[in-house]
């Protein structure tokens, strides 16, 4: 029977009564498939589901196949080692016993003698060359990935199960997981905001608020499959105002000929000797069938206009988000960073940069890469002073604004607009609500308490406070601003940059955010 997993019927809600998802139905079959939503929505949720983690409120689940899952990245023991992670720790003491000549008739008939050149083997498709014995406390996050991927396939399931296996992973990792993925055979999920590895999934579920949906192809051809919903919504849009449009025409014309024979009668009721109660009667009818036309036509003015607001609706969903910002000001020759024969770290601890130059000048966007633990964020710190510097000289432009990854510019107790106040005491209130809605925080949105976003409205929220501004900021550093945002905060993001003019300093893995905002410089540390 072909490997297949199937969902029907599925709904599943919080502890508290909220529904997450409700009659879900779905069939993974032999292929690879990425699953993708606004966070919340209940992706992890479907995954735990999948692999008998939950157990579904509704509906029930079929499969026909052998599951292994990969979870986001958890902390082990201290003393974990390779065997703990391939859990073959109870199997190798076997089988040093047996080789011991002190295992028993039955344990040797238990005995698998291929264990250790088959861990070698999954090891080895990772690029990794690991004794059992080996400590992972003592992998690098690339190393330690490659490995939970080694141990995935060692288990040789039919069908795999990966929940945002790129988080938090340098450069290295991430090609681990798209190799992986992208010479895997059997069945899988992948749940990830990672459009680089989506390119290698052949179909794409959507999940959303009212239910999922699926798309044929990898994220490219999803992309595409969007744009022709977003050009569908805009002509049932167009056609929905026409009609707006040809029913008002009809309704004034309706009232304007009514206006018309109102007066005639009049005049003829004036003039014609038939008896009063003949013409009363008459008048009655008139009004009665013009009456009943009126409402008729009322009716279809309500509906065309209800289509056209829901056209309208879903080309919000649909259109891309896009904004337009002042200008930094900032010239070409302008130099932004300067750093020389920088040396520094933390303190009471060996320096972590060492004998560091670099410069920015005008508008560049310079990307800070590296493998996790190589002093990224280590370098901004000691740019920007947070921490102190052993040697070397820094200069930085006084006019820069500091994105972290817990975005601590805003005030958690205050709303979006009071942050945006704040952070711009001479703007005044229409300018404020102006942005504001720009970066679709619209009306009451504006007033939700910052400590109550998500992480991708939170980081929309910070950067209309900061770009949004009469003056914008003339650098702006940025450390990792896509971890853990799904994909519509990171295109938001995305659009939010690149209409901004001034310089970009930032850390991130993510070479696909990196080419859509224009990085023009890449520094490397080892």
């Amino acid at each position: 029977m072909e490997n297949s997993i199937n969902l029907s019927d599925i709904s599943w809600a919080k502890p508290n009564g909220e529904a997450v998802f409700s009659r879900i139905n779905l069939q993974f079959n032999n292929q690879r498939t990425g699953l993708v939503g606004r966070n919340g929505v209940g992706k992890t949720t479907l995954l735990k589901l999948i692999s008998g983690e939950l157990k579904p409120q509704n509906g029930q689940i079929i499969s026909h196949t052998k599951i292994a899952k990969l979870d986001q990245m958890v902390s082990r023991p201290k003393g974990d080692t390779i065997a703990d992670l391939f859990e073959v720790t109870g199997a190798l003491k076997l089988l040093s016993r047996a080789e011991a000549g002190k295992a028993t008739a039955e344990e040797l008939e238990r005995a698998d003698w291929a264990l250790e050149a088959r861990m070698s083997s999954s090891l080895a498709q990772f690029n990794l060359d690991l004794a059992s014995h080996h400590l992972l406390s003592q992998l690098s996050g690339g190393q330690h990935t490659r490995a939970m991927l080694a141990a995935l396939v060692f288990k040789q399931p039919d069908f795999i199960l990966l929940d945002e296996p790129t988080n938090n992973l340098d450069q290295q990792g991430r090609e681990a997981v798209v190799q992986m993925l992208a010479h895997w055979r059997g069945g899988a999920i992948i749940v990830s905001h990672d459009r680089q590895l989506l390119e290698y999934v052949d179909a794409i579920v959507e999940l959303t608020s009212l239910g999922a949906t699926t798309y044929g192809g990898n994220w490219q051809i999803y992309q595409q499959q969007k744009a022709t919903e977003l050009n569908a919504a805009q002509h049932d849009l167009n056609v929905a105002q026409q009609q707006v449009a040809q029913i008002d025409r009809k309704l004034q014309q309706t009232i304007e000929r009514k206006a018309r024979k109102d007066g005639t009668g009049k005049r003829s009721r004036a003039k014609d000797g038939q008896p009063k109660i003949l013409l009363n009667a008459m008048r009655d009818n008139a009004e009665k069938t013009s009456g009943g036309n009126a409402q008729l036509a009322n009716q279809m003015q309500t509906q065309a206009q209800d289509k056209a607001a829901q056209a309208r609706e879903q080309i919000e969903i649909l259109q891309p988000f896009s904004v337009s910002l002042a200008a930094a000001g900032l010239a070409n020759g302008k130099h932004v960073v300067q750093v020389e024969n920088l040396t520094g770290g933390y303190a009471n601890q060996p320096p972590i940069i060492k004998d560091f130059s670099f410069s920015m000048v005008g508008p560049e966007r310079v990307a800070i890469s590296g493998a996790n633990g190589s002093g990224k964020t280590t370098l901004i710190k000691l740019i920007i002073g947070v921490l102190k510097a052993q040697s070397g000289t820094i200069n930085l432009i006084e006019d820069f604004a500091l994105l972290d990854q817990q975005v601590s510019m805003l005030d958690p107790n205050l709303s979006i607009v009071d942050n945006f106040h704040r952070l711009n005491p001479n703007s005044e209130q229409n300018h404020a609500r102006a942005v504001l809605a720009r970066f679709l925080f619209r009306a009451d949105a504006a007033l939700k308490i910052v400590g109550q976003l998500s992480g991708g409205e939170k980081l929309r929220a910070a950067l209309a406070c900061i770009l949004g501004s009469n003056n914008p900021p003339k650098l702006l550093i940025l450390d990792e601003p896509t971890n853990h945002l799904d994909i519509d905060s990171i295109t938001t993001i995305e659009a939010g940059l690149n209409a901004y003019d001034g310089a970009i300093l930032l850390i991130s893995h993510d070479r696909i955010f990196l080419e859509n905002i224009g990085i023009t410089r890449y520094i490397e540390l080892t």
